[in-house]
């Protein structure tokens, strides 16, 4: 059993990704075109390109971190060497050169590329680490749950502080404000990535798959029934969701038409956000993972419909709507990522070989491909509306805007649920396959 001490230095690290990858899905787009100054569709061909290109580097980092042997463990160290480095290039992705507009495009395509690559550096391992926490099925979902509350409490302080302390730390000048309220956020990243490797320890033993060739280890991976119907869920549940929260500022700020209440849009987001993550664990206790995950996924595509028969003036209903949508939602995502573990003990089961950082880089490997598609669909939806940064909207754009928010991700929620049934990994399942490992580890 592990600790609280344990599970919330763990979760401490996702606090800090999440600095970064919620200010990312929240306020990137609205920041390259509103205050950068890049057109909507460049912005959506840039999000494709560099997370396509990021994306091929998950499963290199994930056989190297496979084959790292140190005295910290193979995935804690990661998180001691690379905390700098990532909080330094989260700053300047956010800094604004005065340059002409192809200069800035450049600027933006190699500091964003910089960031998704040492993200991924950084939280391949750091994804990893949960899985050799524990090698009990039921602690793995506490692990998680605990992961993605303090994950979220990341998104809480992006969502809650970002535009106050852009506003503060700016005093009028926007650009200066994103630059030093950026340095603020990964200076705090950074301590709270060191926390997590102080005090966390790897208990699952790793195997020495060094020996296998690359071709070897991937043909292993592709035997994983299981591990490729999650891989194809995530990309779709990414795609949907990173369009629906790249937009909430679009939404509030035209079709609410209420800018100052961005702040407070995305706050009551992220509290849902947090209570659904801190739910999933009793509900594991309850329901069956895989049920209770395509479940989930059904109630979030009716709340985002219901969206959008919203009147724009109800403000108190489409805050409440919101809510409700984040909370359904993340509910499913310690689930998700606690079945990443699963996957791992019936590839061992199957094959043998455990292959626990190349499984959550591939994983993370769809899930960025998603963040790349959800992005860029959000600016191209944004460019073919007609969009036009600060001026007076059509009702076309404001409609266009709307749908992407509302119908677009609903479609995506129930693709997922379609692929989750595929998913052959019950609880019980689960419990008789671990029950086997522990046998032939301890005959």
């Amino acid at each position: 059993m592990l600790t609280k001490r344990e599970k919330i230095a763990y979760g401490l690290g996702d606090t800090a990704s999440n600095i970064i990858f919620q200010t990312v899905m929240l306020f990137l787009t609205f920041f390259y075109t509103d205050i950068f100054g890049i057109s909507p569709a460049i912005v959506g061909t840039l999000f494709l390109v560099v997370r396509v290109v990021d994306a091929i580097t998950d499963p290199l980092m994930g056989a190297l971190t496979d084959s790292t042997r140190t005295k910290w463990g193979s995935y804690r160290p990661y998180l001691l060497w690379l905390a700098l480095p990532f909080g330094v290039i989260s700053m300047i992705t956010f800094t604004t050169p005065d340059l002409p507009e192809s200069g800035k495009v450049i600027y933006a395509f190699v500091t964003y590329t910089l960031l998704m690559l040492v993200y991924t550096a950084i939280n391949i391992p750091y994804s990893a680490l949960g899985g050799v926490l524990s090698s009990d099925p039921k602690e793995r979902v506490s692990i998680q749950s605990y992961r993605f509350v303090f994950g979220m409490l990341g998104g809480l302080i992006v969502s809650a502080f970002t535009l106050p302390l852009v506003n503060w730390l700016g005093k009028g000048d926007n650009a200066t404000g994103y630059q030093l309220t950026m340095a603020l956020m990964s200076g705090l990243g950074v301590i709270l990535f060191l926390i997590c490797f102080r005090f966390t320890k790897e208990r699952v033993a790793a195997h020495n798959s060094s020996s296998l060739s690359w071709k070897t280890r991937m043909n292993t991976l592709w035997q994983n029934g299981p591990f490729k119907v999650l891989c194809f869920a995530a990309f779709m549940l990414l795609t949907s969701m990173v369009l629906r929260t790249t937009l909430a500022i679009y939404y509030v700020k035209y079709v609410l038409g209420e800018a100052e209440l961005v702040t407070y849009f995305v706050t009551i987001g992220m509290i849902g956000n947090i209570l659904g993550c801190a739910c999933a664990n009793p509900l594991s206790k309850r329901v069956d993972k895989k049920t209770a995950y395509i479940r989930l996924q059904y109630i979030s595509a009716a709340i985002s419909c219901v969206a959008f028969w919203l009147p724009g003036e109800q403000l108190i209903l489409a805050f409440a709507v919101y809510f409700l949508w984040c909370f359904f939602t993340q509910m499913a995502t310690p689930l998700l990522w606690a079945k990443m573990a699963d996957t791992i003990d019936y590839g061992q089961w199957k094959t043998g070989e455990r292959l626990t950082g190349l499984v959550y880089a591939s994983v993370v490997f769809f899930i960025k491909l998603g963040l790349a598609l959800g992005g860029a669909i959000a600016g191209w939806l944004l460019a073919f509306y007609g969009y036009e940064a600060n001026t007076e909207l059509s009702e076309h754009t404001l409609s266009g805007i709307l749908i992407s928010f509302t119908l677009y991700p609903a479609i995506g929620s129930m693709l997922v649920a379609f692929i989750m049934k595929r998913y052959i990994l019950d609880n019980q399942t689960v419990e008789q396959i671990s029950a086997d490992l522990s046998l032939k580890q301890h005959p």
